[in-house]
């Protein structure tokens, strides 16, 4: 294969590349605290509260994430009545259905976090003077993170991946540039190449990451 013909499809697949980050950093700016959000409404002593928490976590995580991209994309405008106020941007809708899928993962991953606090901290904070407020973002919050980032990495690298999903409901990313390539050619040199841009920003997203816990541990 030329190296003309790498160049010329190499463009179209770097705006997918691009689509493919922005979507990444919309989804991980909005469902971190999103999942954040959930784990304090999971740990909440108003049970209704707590039982929203519970039932949403379960239902994000026991359904695949593709199924709720279709249901969002496609089955949101067939609901009656309402269906017509609720036809969104085909990448609008799949932002928001990754953020409203990894919001419950994160959420999973901060509850474990605060678990692995041991309880003497709390108790050490309040021999020490500090209030509720003060404990739980001087002491607790710093612990729950350093504890929760490897985990966060991972789901992280994960939803690199996953946003190949987009594909399914035909928003123009990396892997429908290279998809659209083999069909054209019938050649798999666009996979491979596909496959070198999403290594190129999972490890890149791993150093970040790395760089964090370096951060975290020894700073």
């Amino acid at each position: 294969m030329s190296l003309d013909y790498i160049i010329s499809i190499m463009k179209p697949m770097l705006e997918g590349a691009q689509l493919t980050v922005i979507l990444f950093l919309i989804a991980i700016v909005a469902s971190i605290p999103l999942g954040f959000l959930l784990t304090l409404a999971v740990r909440s002593s108003f049970k209704p509260l707590s039982l929203f928490g519970h039932g949403y976590i379960y239902l994000m995580r026991g359904t695949p994430l593709l199924l709720q991209l279709l249901f969002i994309v496609f089955g949101l405008p067939l609901i009656p009545v309402i269906g017509e106020y609720l036809v969104l941007d085909r990448f609008v809708a799949a932002c928001l259905g990754f953020i409203l899928n990894y919001a419950a993962y994160f959420a999973e991953i901060f509850r474990g976090g605060l678990l692995a606090i041991d309880k003497g901290q709390y108790e050490a904070s309040k021999v020490l003077g500090l209030n509720k407020f003060q404990t739980t973002t001087k002491v607790i919050l710093p612990q729950m993170f350093r504890i929760a980032l490897p985990a966060v990495a991972n789901e992280s690298v994960t939803l690199v991946k996953d946003t190949a999903l987009l594909y399914a409901v035909a928003v123009p990313e990396l892997l429908h540039f290279a998809q659209t390539a083999v069909n054209r050619d019938f050649t798999i040199v666009p996979f491979f190449i596909a496959g070198i841009l999403y290594l190129a920003i999972t490890l890149s997203l791993t150093l970040f990451f790395k760089w964090l816990e370096r951060r975290f541990n020894y700073d």
